[in-house]
Protein backbone atom coordinates (compact mmCIF):
# COMPACT_ATOMS: atom_id res chain seq x y z
CA UNK A 1 0.00 0.00 0.00
CA UNK A 2 1.47 3.12 -1.30
CA UNK A 3 1.94 6.69 1.12
CA UNK A 4 -0.78 8.18 2.35
CA UNK A 5 -1.92 11.30 -0.12
CA UNK A 6 -0.31 14.87 0.77
CA UNK A 7 -2.38 17.10 2.88
CA UNK A 8 -2.77 19.60 0.08
CA UNK A 9 -3.22 16.49 -2.34
CA UNK A 10 -6.45 16.00 -0.53
CA UNK A 11 -7.96 19.81 -0.91
CA UNK A 12 -7.47 19.62 -4.62
CA UNK A 13 -8.99 16.37 -4.75
CA UNK A 14 -12.35 15.37 -5.68
CA UNK A 15 -14.98 14.69 -4.12
CA UNK A 16 -15.26 10.90 -4.88
CA UNK A 17 -11.61 9.82 -4.33
CA UNK A 18 -12.38 5.67 -4.07
CA UNK A 19 -9.97 5.56 -1.31
CA UNK A 20 -10.73 8.32 1.36
CA UNK A 21 -12.75 7.28 3.82
CA UNK A 22 -15.79 8.56 4.75
CA UNK A 23 -15.17 10.80 6.99
CA UNK A 24 -12.29 12.51 5.01
CA UNK A 25 -14.09 12.22 2.04
CA UNK A 26 -17.08 14.70 3.50
CA UNK A 27 -14.15 16.99 5.12
CA UNK A 28 -12.55 17.69 1.47
CA UNK A 29 -16.28 17.97 -0.02
CA UNK A 30 -17.13 20.89 2.56
CA UNK A 31 -13.59 22.32 1.90
CA UNK A 32 -14.35 22.47 -1.64
CA UNK A 33 -18.19 23.77 -1.02
CA UNK A 34 -16.49 26.86 0.67
CA UNK A 35 -13.70 27.30 -1.45
CA UNK A 36 -15.93 27.29 -4.35
CA UNK A 37 -18.50 29.45 -2.61
CA UNK A 38 -16.08 32.00 -1.47
CA UNK A 39 -14.92 32.21 -5.30
CA UNK A 40 -18.41 32.65 -6.75
CA UNK A 41 -19.22 35.17 -4.17
CA UNK A 42 -16.17 37.18 -4.52
CA UNK A 43 -16.48 37.99 -8.36
CA UNK A 44 -20.28 38.84 -7.86
CA UNK A 45 -19.85 41.85 -5.83
CA UNK A 46 -20.47 44.34 -9.17
CA UNK A 47 -23.83 42.27 -10.02
CA UNK A 48 -25.22 42.57 -6.08
CA UNK A 49 -24.76 46.19 -6.80
CA UNK A 50 -26.43 45.94 -9.98
CA UNK A 51 -29.05 44.45 -8.05
CA UNK A 52 -29.35 46.89 -5.86
CA UNK A 53 -29.35 50.05 -8.08
CA UNK A 54 -32.18 48.34 -10.57
CA UNK A 55 -33.88 48.13 -7.51
CA UNK A 56 -33.78 51.61 -6.83
CA UNK A 57 -34.02 52.68 -10.21
CA UNK A 58 -37.09 50.34 -10.58
CA UNK A 59 -38.71 52.43 -8.00
CA UNK A 60 -38.13 55.40 -9.13
CA UNK A 61 -39.05 54.34 -13.22
CA UNK A 62 -42.71 53.94 -11.25
CA UNK A 63 -42.82 57.06 -8.87
CA UNK A 64 -41.92 59.18 -12.34
CA UNK A 65 -44.42 57.01 -14.39
CA UNK A 66 -47.33 58.09 -11.48
CA UNK A 67 -46.89 61.46 -10.79
CA UNK A 68 -48.63 64.35 -12.34
CA UNK A 69 -46.00 66.92 -12.14
CA UNK A 70 -44.01 66.24 -15.41
CA UNK A 71 -45.14 69.66 -17.09
CA UNK A 72 -45.60 72.95 -14.80
CA UNK A 73 -47.56 75.44 -16.52
CA UNK A 74 -47.85 79.03 -15.47
CA UNK A 75 -50.90 80.49 -16.83
CA UNK A 76 -52.46 84.17 -16.71
CA UNK A 77 -55.97 83.77 -16.64
CA UNK A 78 -56.39 82.87 -12.75
CA UNK A 79 -60.22 82.52 -12.94
CA UNK A 80 -60.22 78.89 -12.83
CA UNK A 81 -57.17 78.07 -11.81
CA UNK A 82 -56.71 80.02 -8.85
CA UNK A 83 -53.01 79.36 -8.32
CA UNK A 84 -51.89 80.59 -11.58
CA UNK A 85 -50.14 76.76 -11.83
CA UNK A 86 -50.89 73.65 -13.50
CA UNK A 87 -49.49 70.15 -13.57
CA UNK A 88 -49.46 68.37 -16.82
CA UNK A 89 -48.59 64.31 -16.30
CA UNK A 90 -48.66 61.77 -19.13
CA UNK A 91 -51.73 60.47 -17.44
CA UNK A 92 -54.07 63.81 -16.19
CA UNK A 93 -53.99 67.62 -15.03
CA UNK A 94 -54.33 68.83 -12.02
CA UNK A 95 -54.44 72.38 -10.58
CA UNK A 96 -55.72 74.08 -7.85
CA UNK A 97 -58.59 76.33 -7.66
CA UNK A 98 -60.76 78.05 -5.57
CA UNK A 99 -63.85 77.90 -7.37
CA UNK A 100 -67.16 76.69 -5.91
CA UNK A 101 -65.33 76.51 -2.46
CA UNK A 102 -65.52 78.07 0.78
CA UNK A 103 -63.71 81.01 1.36
CA UNK A 104 -60.31 79.83 3.10
CA UNK A 105 -60.15 76.23 1.22
CA UNK A 106 -58.61 75.68 -1.98
CA UNK A 107 -59.30 72.12 -3.83
CA UNK A 108 -57.36 70.32 -6.42
CA UNK A 109 -59.12 69.69 -10.10
CA UNK A 110 -57.58 66.86 -11.83
CA UNK A 111 -58.88 65.88 -15.42
CA UNK A 112 -57.54 61.99 -17.14
CA UNK A 113 -56.66 61.53 -20.43
CA UNK A 114 -58.40 58.96 -22.32
CA UNK A 115 -57.02 56.74 -25.29
CA UNK A 116 -59.82 58.92 -27.60
CA UNK A 117 -58.44 61.92 -26.35
CA UNK A 118 -57.19 63.20 -30.18
CA UNK A 119 -56.03 66.53 -28.37
CA UNK A 120 -52.54 64.66 -26.24
CA UNK A 121 -48.99 65.39 -27.74
CA UNK A 122 -47.70 62.25 -29.46
CA UNK A 123 -44.64 62.09 -26.91
CA UNK A 124 -47.07 62.02 -23.90
CA UNK A 125 -48.49 58.39 -25.94
CA UNK A 126 -45.67 57.66 -26.03
CA UNK A 127 -44.77 58.11 -22.40
CA UNK A 128 -47.66 56.30 -21.34
CA UNK A 129 -46.43 53.11 -23.35
CA UNK A 130 -42.61 53.04 -22.63
CA UNK A 131 -42.72 53.65 -19.26
CA UNK A 132 -45.38 50.54 -19.02
CA UNK A 133 -42.78 48.44 -20.69
CA UNK A 134 -39.83 49.94 -18.53
CA UNK A 135 -41.74 48.71 -15.12
CA UNK A 136 -42.26 45.41 -16.74
CA UNK A 137 -39.02 44.79 -18.24
CA UNK A 138 -36.97 46.41 -15.17
CA UNK A 139 -39.17 43.62 -13.00
CA UNK A 140 -37.60 40.88 -15.17
CA UNK A 141 -34.08 42.21 -14.81
CA UNK A 142 -34.79 41.89 -11.12
CA UNK A 143 -35.91 38.63 -11.34
CA UNK A 144 -33.32 37.15 -13.23
CA UNK A 145 -30.39 38.83 -11.14
CA UNK A 146 -32.19 37.43 -8.30
CA UNK A 147 -32.16 34.02 -9.22
CA UNK A 148 -28.59 34.48 -10.48
CA UNK A 149 -27.24 35.73 -6.97
CA UNK A 150 -29.18 33.09 -5.62
CA UNK A 151 -27.56 30.25 -7.51
CA UNK A 152 -24.43 31.98 -6.29
CA UNK A 153 -25.02 32.66 -2.56
CA UNK A 154 -25.96 29.00 -1.94
CA UNK A 155 -22.71 27.56 -3.79
CA UNK A 156 -24.54 26.46 -7.58
CA UNK A 157 -21.58 26.48 -9.36
CA UNK A 158 -23.96 26.37 -12.67
CA UNK A 159 -21.77 28.13 -15.20
CA UNK A 160 -24.32 28.37 -17.80
CA UNK A 161 -27.36 29.00 -15.47
CA UNK A 162 -26.07 32.07 -13.80
CA UNK A 163 -24.03 33.54 -16.67
CA UNK A 164 -27.33 33.11 -18.89
CA UNK A 165 -29.37 34.84 -15.88
CA UNK A 166 -27.32 37.75 -15.35
CA UNK A 167 -27.26 38.97 -19.17
CA UNK A 168 -30.56 38.56 -19.37
CA UNK A 169 -30.99 40.69 -16.38
CA UNK A 170 -28.29 43.16 -17.91
CA UNK A 171 -30.26 43.25 -21.19
CA UNK A 172 -33.89 44.08 -19.54
CA UNK A 173 -32.11 46.56 -17.30
CA UNK A 174 -30.49 48.45 -20.05
CA UNK A 175 -34.01 48.10 -22.23
CA UNK A 176 -36.01 49.62 -19.06
CA UNK A 177 -33.68 52.67 -19.34
CA UNK A 178 -33.69 53.52 -22.90
CA UNK A 179 -37.45 52.99 -22.50
CA UNK A 180 -37.32 56.03 -19.49
CA UNK A 181 -35.22 58.19 -21.13
CA UNK A 182 -36.92 58.24 -24.84
CA UNK A 183 -40.12 59.78 -22.60
CA UNK A 184 -37.95 61.98 -20.45
CA UNK A 185 -36.07 63.48 -23.45
CA UNK A 186 -38.82 63.98 -25.41
CA UNK A 187 -40.90 65.74 -23.01
CA UNK A 188 -38.11 67.60 -21.54
CA UNK A 189 -37.31 68.98 -25.33
CA UNK A 190 -41.13 70.04 -25.61
CA UNK A 191 -40.93 72.10 -22.51
CA UNK A 192 -38.01 73.91 -23.62
CA UNK A 193 -40.02 74.67 -26.50
CA UNK A 194 -42.47 75.68 -24.61
CA UNK A 195 -45.05 73.40 -27.22
CA UNK A 196 -48.68 73.95 -26.41
CA UNK A 197 -51.37 71.36 -25.96
CA UNK A 198 -54.81 72.26 -27.50
CA UNK A 199 -56.75 71.06 -24.36
CA UNK A 200 -60.92 71.32 -24.73
CA UNK A 201 -63.28 73.86 -22.77
CA UNK A 202 -63.98 70.95 -20.47
CA UNK A 203 -60.64 70.64 -18.85
CA UNK A 204 -60.34 74.70 -18.49
CA UNK A 205 -57.03 74.96 -19.50
CA UNK A 206 -55.68 77.36 -21.68
CA UNK A 207 -53.80 75.97 -25.02
CA UNK A 208 -50.85 77.26 -24.32
CA UNK A 209 -48.71 78.78 -21.02
CA UNK A 210 -47.35 81.64 -20.38
CA UNK A 211 -44.41 79.78 -19.21
CA UNK A 212 -43.68 75.88 -18.36
CA UNK A 213 -41.04 74.28 -16.54
CA UNK A 214 -39.92 70.66 -15.68
CA UNK A 215 -41.66 68.94 -12.76
CA UNK A 216 -40.41 66.71 -10.68
CA UNK A 217 -41.20 63.52 -12.86
CA UNK A 218 -38.66 64.33 -14.97
CA UNK A 219 -35.45 64.54 -12.93
CA UNK A 220 -36.86 61.88 -11.21
CA UNK A 221 -36.34 59.56 -14.70
CA UNK A 222 -33.38 60.65 -15.66
CA UNK A 223 -32.01 59.21 -11.89
CA UNK A 224 -34.04 55.97 -12.91
CA UNK A 225 -32.37 56.07 -16.65
CA UNK A 226 -28.89 56.38 -14.80
CA UNK A 227 -29.13 53.59 -12.40
CA UNK A 228 -31.05 51.27 -14.76
CA UNK A 229 -28.54 51.28 -17.30
CA UNK A 230 -25.48 51.78 -14.83
CA UNK A 231 -26.94 48.55 -13.44
CA UNK A 232 -27.57 46.83 -16.92
CA UNK A 233 -23.51 47.94 -17.66
CA UNK A 234 -22.77 45.62 -14.30
CA UNK A 235 -25.02 42.58 -14.68
CA UNK A 236 -23.48 42.10 -18.07
CA UNK A 237 -19.64 42.52 -17.04
CA UNK A 238 -20.05 39.32 -15.50
CA UNK A 239 -17.60 36.54 -15.61
CA UNK A 240 -17.45 33.47 -14.49
CA UNK A 241 -14.64 32.25 -12.07
CA UNK A 242 -12.33 29.11 -13.22
CA UNK A 243 -10.70 27.64 -9.99
CA UNK A 244 -9.06 23.91 -9.68
CA UNK A 245 -11.69 23.40 -6.95
CA UNK A 246 -14.90 24.17 -9.03
CA UNK A 247 -16.83 21.62 -10.89
CA UNK A 248 -18.12 23.34 -13.55
CA UNK A 249 -22.35 22.03 -14.89
CA UNK A 250 -22.75 23.21 -18.38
Amino acid sequence: MGPWPQRDDLYLSDCSVPFLSTHLSLHVCDRTDLQTMSSLTSTSHLQLAAFALGTIGWILCTISMGLVEWRVWHVDNTTVISSGIAWVGIWKVCFISYLHVSSGYKEQFCHKFSGYDSFIPHEIYVAQGLLLIAMVMGLLGLTATVFALRNIYMGISHKTLITHFFLLGGFFYIFAGLCVLVPVSWNFYSIAHNQSIAFPPSYYMPSSPTAQEVGAAIPIGIIAVILLLLSGTFSLSYRFPITTNTVLKS
